[in-house]
């Protein structure tokens, strides 16, 4: 097994840092991510497979200090990567999206559907929307429905 784990590692780990090199400076077009992301999985496979074929040299590392210290900080970096909540402060692009639809009136969100105010009006209607004033914006359609705001926009664009 020492005799292709070791190599896999070295292999995965060109192409890995590689590619993510060229991820991080926004340059990886093409195959770039996918090969990234799929063949990461053969470093974590060659890494596990060395592990295992060098098991009593890979506990020993867990005996020095300043090993142990960096093992740590690996593994204190790689919780936080997923635990750590990041907070955008634009928010969600759809949902900003869809906040200024359901803002706008009904007259301009149907050209949005590719329907005339008329016929938004007409739509939303036969749906068991009532649509009051077409200058409602369709927040004020779905409160005044008792509905949500993306049913209103499903019903628009369906």
């Amino acid at each position: 097994m020492k005799s292709w784990a070791t190599p896999l590692v070295i292999a995965a780990f060109i192409i890995s840092a590689f590619t993510g090199i060229l991820i991080f400076f926004h340059k990886g077009g093409g195959l770039v991510k996918p090969v990234h992301e799929w063949l990461s999985w053969a470093l974590v496979a060659g890494g596990a497979l060395h592990t295992a074929a060098n098991w009593n040299a890979f506990k020993n590392w867990f005996t020095k200090r300043s090993a142990l210290a960096i093992i740590s900080a690996g593994a204190i970096v790689a919780v936080a990567s997923v635990a750590v909540p990041v907070k955008n402060e634009h928010g969600n692009p759809f949902m900003r999206v869809s906040g200024a639809v359901a803002a706008s009136s009904v007259q301009k969100v149907a050209p949005v559907a590719n329907l005339t105010t008329e016929q938004a009006i007409d739509k939303l209607n036969s749906k068991g929307i009532k649509v009051d004033d077409a200058g409602q914006s369709i927040k004020a359609v779905a409160a005044n429905n008792g509905t949500k705001e993306i049913e209103v926009l499903e019903a628009l664009f369906d």
